[in-house]
């Protein structure tokens, strides 16, 4: 098993396959799991500078797509909460997010809150498409944000790492 995930592994980190690593890392990193995307678009664009918008476009659509899934474990999830509608948290909560509505995916790039409240607009049915839309635009944003700070503080690369 060790051996075959470190040939996984090694496939694709090729620069070949950068774009598709960047996808699947942009994807997994906008579920619930505490994963980030940015040391690898960044990585990735050290290595390949010309890039920069190709890979920005993967991460931003990867990581909505992920922002998706979100979306739908909350639609689908919805009974599972029931239990602790009545909580004061969670009526002011669901009170701000029926108060804006789809701009409130805007937020999802937010480190913590951003990936659950996704699956909290799924839960509370928000509509899929406008939601997406928002949490694309804040999405990619983000990344040309992150990706520049990176670029102008470490023009060399991340200390340790040679390209």
């Amino acid at each position: 098993m060790q051996e075959w995930l470190e040939s996984l592994m090694a496939l694709l980190a090729l620069p070949h396959y950068g774009l598709t690593t960047l996808f699947l890392v942009a994807f997994i990193s906008a579920t619930l799991l505490p994963l980030g995307s940015e040391p690898a678009l960044f990585g990735l664009l050290k290595l390949n500078p010309e890039l920069f918008w190709p890979a920005i476009a993967v991460a931003t659509v990867g990581n909505t797509l992920g922002g998706m899934v979100d979306w739908w474990m909350g639609y689908g999830a919805h009974q599972a909460v029931d239990k602790w509608r009545h909580s004061r948290t969670h009526v002011k909560a669901i009170d701000w997010l029926e108060r804006l509505g789809p701009k409130a995916c805007f937020f999802s790039f937010l480190p913590v809150v951003g990936d659950p409240l996704c699956a909290v607009a799924g839960w509370l049915r928000l509509p899929l498409w406008p939601c997406s839309a928002w949490m694309l635009v804040g999405k990619l944003a983000r990344y040309i944000v992150m990706t520049l700070v990176l670029m102008k503080l470490f023009p060399g690369g991340l200390p340790g790492i040679t390209s």
